[in-house]
């Protein structure tokens, strides 16, 4: 996130002067530079320069030596607290007593004092204290106290004005420091969204705030004046060599090498340089590479400085080779891919690499305190590749940062004739009369737009002076056509405008945001949620009412889950998905069934403390195609062509949407009315029923054998479809004893899971209202023997049959087998409610009817009517 120093943004573009951190990030954010953080003065309070008029040393018992120190602070300062007498006998004026141990001083020298009140960096506030048998009233302050860094001159201790921090700095006592040092500079710090990488500068910030207020503002670019002419005297000439571009875009596609001779190598970055620096949050190093860092900072440009007697000319920009290696300024070995691009010279054994091409540099060329002879690099770099360099070898820098997100390509040479004046200013040398110039800026594409576009589009009227002053204030050139017509040709440092909605976009955003009403739309009627939807959310309530907790589970699984709920090896549930770039190596598969990662979950929960369980989940589960292959990775320049889609698609698994629960433990809190009933596969039954009956659908129940399923305490479940065969929808029941250990569960763990849309499908798309019954019903019980095969739905089914108009509820309330009944036989008890909505049933329909019902059953299903 760049940081703004109020002071230098004020170099490119007219402030207020009492503009305030937080009205610039007012006025940013109206243009969508939205402010991240905001830094005030780092020092506030009566910070002044003192002259030291007496030192005395006074060395302690613990081996140290402090100095006692009198300091004239200026007449509206001067106190002396460690003695009220003022002036005392064989002093000549009034001062400060302050204890202070550093020793880089004498007599006569200004310092900078922070009296009592005064409050430093990191909110150390200074008061008058008692110590080594004094009262130091006040602090001599370090730059590192101050929040200046390291002394530039790498001398230890105090400022002393004139020397390091305060070169070229004189005052009298009592002058204000804050503003003698720049302390009061107030900082924004902004959030630059990927597509405006020209606010990662001064230059693109100040335009922005221009654009936002209307204030003056002058493209520093402009005021660089260059003074070398092309050619290849530069010191050193340039091959572009990228024969393996990234998806048909050269990595480089201008570099510009700038040599600077006689550069004294003592010569120290200055104070103002050094300390806009550090308010932006990078570290002063040394002259030359803080001047790229400024420049950088300033306009935006990356440049990199190569010490000139350590370069073997011509330079190379090309792509790594396999094996290759680069030792970076971070002092880190790094082995390369192809795709990474270089800078490379005839060093070495004629083909050495001195960096990676916009991210950072080799150690081989690095500049040093001896340097004297420089080359400084400007180059235009593929943001894709860039990126992907950084992200490969995890070494973002502020170069990277910038390249990835796109450079104005006509800033290499004003850049480098910058940053070259600079290091001649400050560090003397001369100016190659030749630069290097090689490649070519490429020309921005024209965009068709039309006057009514952003009209259209955003939804409220904008004037042609409003649609044309913004595109030109952007920077846009504009060609009119016929018909409202526009061919708008972006700036350079725009590369982010490539369509006529990136414009629209450009006009609403220095219109006004604020200018777009926010009005609610009206849903139109008919719409809202959809069949399935509603249906979906009542499932999940409907086990929400009865206590269950909802849980989400990722879908992701380990193979050895299947072998964990002893699927059989033919179970087409073994047949997952692989994926190709899991979150987890050990977890590589999709599920194919609910329970696969709900029964972990359930685990966990019990791990961390619960005596029981009761959840369910609602989620995808995915099934392998037959003879699915994987899906093509189209490239990312183009849209896939349709026989991609058509691949793509082919290539994704069967996806379904499932519903399922576990159960186990006590069903509800002990009380004092006794220990609550177990959760058992009958709950789940009933659980699952009524998730399905929520949706509109109901359920057929038949005994099975199924994993991870007792195998005498599972049931399948079934829907009625249209074609009268019924449909399995999924499996309910007790956990298998070997499922509930492997998963370390309550004994007699139950669950259920539904095949949700498929139940979803079955439920009648238009429900009926029944009229209210005004005659009394007529109750009877039936007990049918039959064959232990025949399910209890066929016998219903028949009764229903057999009932006719007359039934209204049948339900199976008893199910017996022994002795009694014969071997292989059971005996099914059903409780039958009958009604007409013509009249009171008599005794004579109500026998007739009983012997239909046990007609009907004898011929469907072999039943005889128990005695």
């Amino acid at each position: 996130m760049p940081r703004i120093p109020l002071t230098w943004l004020g170099e490119h573009v007219e402030l207020p002067a009492t503009a305030s951190a937080l009205e610039v990030a007012t006025d940013l954010s109206r243009l969508g530079l939205e402010e991240e953080a905001l830094f005030g003065a780092q020092v506030t309070g009566p910070l002044v320069v003192g002259r030291v008029l007496e030192l005395v040393k006074e060395p302690q018992k613990n081996g140290k030596t402090i100095n006692w120190v009198r300091v004239d602070v200026g007449p509206e300062h001067n106190e002396d607290a460690d003695d009220p007498k003022d002036p005392q006998p064989g002093r000549e004026r009034p001062s400060r007593g302050i204890v202070c141990g550093a020793h880089n001083f004498e007599g006569g020298d200004l310092v900078v004092v922070s009296l009592p009140g005064t409050v430093l960096p990191g909110d150390f506030a200074i008061a008058a204290r008692k110590t080594y048998g004094h009262t130091s009233d006040g602090m001599i302050c370090s730059g590192e106290e101050l929040g200046l860094g390291p002394d530039p001159a790498g001398e230890d201790g105090i400022i002393v004005l004139g020397r390091g921090h305060a070169a070229g700095l004189t005052g009298e006592p009592g002058d204000d420091a804050i503003a003698l040092l720049g302390l009061a500079d107030e900082v924004v710090e902004i959030n630059v969204t990927p597509d405006r990488g020209y606010c990662f500068s001064m230059r693109g910030v100040a335009r922005e705030y221009s654009h936002a207020t209307d204030a003056a503002y002058t493209d520093p670019a402009t005021t660089v004046e260059t003074t070398a002419t092309p050619g290849e005297d530069a010191g050193v000439g340039v091959r572009l060599a990228d024969d393996a571009p990234l998806e048909g875009a050269d990595g480089c596609t201008r570099f510009v090498a700038l040599g600077v001779q006689g550069v004294d190598p003592s010569a120290q970055t200055p104070r103002w340089m050094a300390r806009r620096l550090t308010l932006a949050g990078m570290r002063p190093i040394s002259l030359i590479v803080d001047v790229t860092n400024y420049v950088m900072l300033d306009l935006g440009q990356p440049l990199h400085a190569y010490d000139a007697a350590k370069l073997v000319g011509p330079i190379t920009v090309r792509r790594a080779r396999r094996g290759e290696q680069l030792t970076t300024l971070d002092d880190v070995t790094r082995t390369l891919d192809p795709e990474d691009l270089l800078i490379t010279d005839a060093g070495g054994d004629g083909d050495r690499v001195l960096g990676l091409a916009g991210v950072m540099g080799g150690e081989d060329t690095e500049v040093s305190a001896t340097t004297t002879d420089i080359v400084l690099e400007a180059a235009t770099f593929d943001p894709v590749t860039v990126a992907r360099t950084a992200r490969r070898h995890r070494l973002p820098s502020e170069a990277s940062k910038r390249f990835e997100r796109g450079v104005d390509p006509q800033l290499p040479l004003i850049a480098a004739h910058r940053a070259a004046q600079l290091i001649v200013e400050h560090g003397g040398g001369t100016i190659a009369a030749q630069v290097t110039d090689e490649g070519s800026a490429t020309a921005p594409a024209p965009i068709t737009a039309g006057l009514r576009d952003a009209e259209r589009i955003v939804g409220i009227p904008y004037t042609d002076a409003q649609v044309t002053g913004s595109l030109e204030a952007i920077g846009c050139t504009l060609a009119h056509g016929a018909e409202g017509e526009l061919t708008v040709t972006p700036p350079s440092w725009r590369p982010d405008l490539e369509i006529r909605e990136d414009l629209v976009e450009e006009i609403a955003r220095l219109v006004g945001y604020a200018q777009i009403p926010s009005e609610l739309p009206t849903a139109p009627g008919g719409r809202g949620l959809t069949v399935a939807q509603r249906a979906r959310r009542a499932a999940r309530r409907a086990l929400a009412e009865v206590g269950l907790i909802e849980v989400n589970s990722a879908p992701f699984v380990a193979p050895a889950i299947h072998d964990r709920l002893r699927y059989a090896e033919a179970d087409a549930r073994r047949e997952a998905v692989r994926i190709l770039n899991p979150l987890s190596e050990d977890e590589p598969l999709l599920r194919t069934e609910l329970l696969q990662t709900l029964l972990p979950v359930a685990r966990r929960n019990l791990g961390r403390g619960e005596e029981q369980i009761a959840i369910f989940q609602r989620g995808s589960v995915f099934r392998a195609r037959s003879g699915q292959g994987s899906a093509p990775v189209p490239a990312a320049a183009q849209r896939p062509s349709e026989q991609e889609l058509e691949q793509i698609l082919a290539a994704l698994p069967a996806q379904t949407s499932a519903l399922a629960s576990v159960i186990g433990g006590a069903s509800g809190p002990d009380s004092w009315q006794g220990e609550p009933a177990p959760w058992g596969w009958a709950d789940a039954l009933d659980l699952a029923r009524r998730a399905a009956a929520a949706v509109g659908a109901e359920l057929e129940v038949r005994q099975t054998e199924h994993a991870p399923f007792h195998p005498g305490r599972a049931a399948e479940l079934r829907v009625r479809t249209d074609s009268g065969d019924g449909l399995a929808v999924g499996a309910a029941g007790e956990l298998h004893p070997a499922v509930i250990k492997e998963f370390g569960l309550p004994a007699r763990t139950a669950a259920f899971e539904l095949d949700l849309e498929a139940v979803i499908a079955a439920a009648p798309a238009v429900v009926r209202a029944e009229p209210v019954p005004t005659y009394p019903p007529a109750k009877e019980d039936f007990a049918f023997v039959v064959e232990q095969s025949v399910p209890a739905s066929a016998v219903e089914a028949a009764i229903v049959v057999g009932a006719g108009d007359l039934a209204e509820r049948v339900h199976l309330f008893d199910v017996f087998t022994g002795e009694q009944i014969g071997e292989g036989k059971k005996s099914l008890a059903f409780a039958i409610r009958l009604r007409s909505t013509e009249g009171t049933l008599t005794a004579e329909q109500i026998g007739e009817t009983r012997q239909r019902i046990i007609a009907a059953v004898e011929s469907a299903v072999g039943g005889e009517l128990r005695a």
